[in-house]
């Protein structure tokens, strides 16, 4: 069956389809990494977008439901030069064409992708509107042209009620923003109690809990979109130790003051090069994102720069003066890799016991108590 790719400039991709039959719109980014397809689509903080791979063999493994990020991918399409529709691994349960028509998301190969991504690469993300229908290009060009791009990512992406991962150490409130399931491992990994909320929870609601620390997880879209976890965040700084990754360092730049800002075409892929300045040590990362920290934002907040890029020199990491708090840009729970930054998780729960040794908190049970007590009270009213 036939497929067409059209972007907002006018560009007509026409293809084969190899997922669902469908018709869906959404802003069209490209994707360096040479393996993780499947992580790529089960990345929550690709709602909304449809994803150009650039590696152009694409399938050849499969799928397996053991290396999801998420319950079920968030992609509006998937864009590749060649698929191969019979895997060939031991692992596969079914093959990608198989797991795009289970969740309606339309898919097309053969075009040309480094056109496509050249031309993003010039003139930056753009919409765009991948089709298995015969309608004529005006209508879609029209169609296209009035749609607007999503702006409620995180609430579509986060969990909706609160639930636990038990452990026998540090108790870990992650805030759900889109979190991919990698956060949740390595943290469970390291014996934390993790209780994971949803992205609106506030600060009343997360102090109740008694966390000994904040997880900030990555998730879609602009971080401007989601004012009141920046407002959640700021009412938290220094009462308790912070960890951002991706989307959560963004909101917790804007929580201390600095601003935000879109990329031109982002940065998505497994071989980003990042610095850390307090050592010169360069790591490869993992990286999936549309905005940045503006480093002249920086001047005058209680932040200082940790880590850049060694790209496009742009900030990749975030450290708090005053308080126990700080952030990276790119992923140090990266799956399938790589694992260059997963000490970032060791140096959190190192923060926290140190917090804990200088700010004695009061014991869960009184926690506990209290809340009980204070609802008890409201009931009886």
């Amino acid at each position: 069956m036939q497929a067409r790719l059209l972007l907002e400039d006018g560009t007509l991709f026409t293809g084969l389809s190899f997922g669902a039959e469908a018709q869906m719109m959404g802003e069209v980014v490209f994707n360096t990494g040479i393996t993780g397809y499947q992580e790529v689509l089960s990345d929550p903080s690709y709602c909304g977008q449809i994803v150009t791979m650039t590696y152009p063999l694409i399938g050849n493994y499969g799928i397996t439901r053991d290396d999801f990020e998420s319950m079920r991918p968030y992609i509006h399409g998937f864009v590749v030069r060649r698929h191969e529709p019979v895997p060939s691994n031991w692992r596969a349960q079914y093959s990608l064409g198989q797991l795009l028509k289970e969740y309606g998301i339309p898919g097309i190969s053969d075009i040309d992708t480094r056109m496509l991504t050249r031309k993003l690469r010039h003139y930056g993300t753009m919409k765009g509107l991948i089709t298995t229908g015969s309608e004529r290009i005006e209508e879609l060009a029209d169609r296209l042209n009035m749609s607007k791009l999503m702006t409620d990512q995180v609430a579509r992406t986060s969990t909706p009620h609160v639930f636990s991962s038990p452990g026998n150490r540090e108790r870990i409130v992650l805030v759900d923003f889109g979190a991919k399931s990698g956060i949740l491992r390595e943290l469970t990994q390291r014996g934390c109690d993790v209780v994971v909320v949803p992205h609106d929870t506030t600060a009343d609601e997360i102090r109740r809990l008694a966390p000994d620390g904040i997880q900030l997880s990555n998730g879609p879209g602009d971080p401007k979109d989601v004012p009141y976890a920046v407002k959640m965040i700021s009412e938290l700084l220094g009462e308790y130790p912070i960890f951002g990754i991706c989307l959560g360092h963004q909101l917790f730049a804007l929580a201390c003051g600095a601003d935000t800002t879109k990329l031109k075409f982002g940065h998505r892929g497994g071989n980003h090069p990042v610095k850390e300045l307090a050592t010169n040590r360069c790591y490869i990362t993992s990286q999936n994102h549309g905005y940045t920290v503006l480093e002249e934002s920086i001047q005058g907040t209680q932040l200082a720069v940790t880590h850049i890029n060694n790209n496009d020199r742009t900030i990749e990491g975030l450290k708090h003066n005053t308080f126990p708090a700080f952030s990276v840009q790119y992923h140090p729970e990266a799956a399938p890799g790589p694992f260059d930054s997963s000490y970032l998780f060791d140096e959190f729960l190192e923060m926290i016991r140190t917090h804990k040794k200088t700010n004695p908190q009061k014991r869960r049970q009184a926690v506990l108590s209290e809340t009980l007590k204070g609802e008890l009270q409201y009931a009886q009213k």
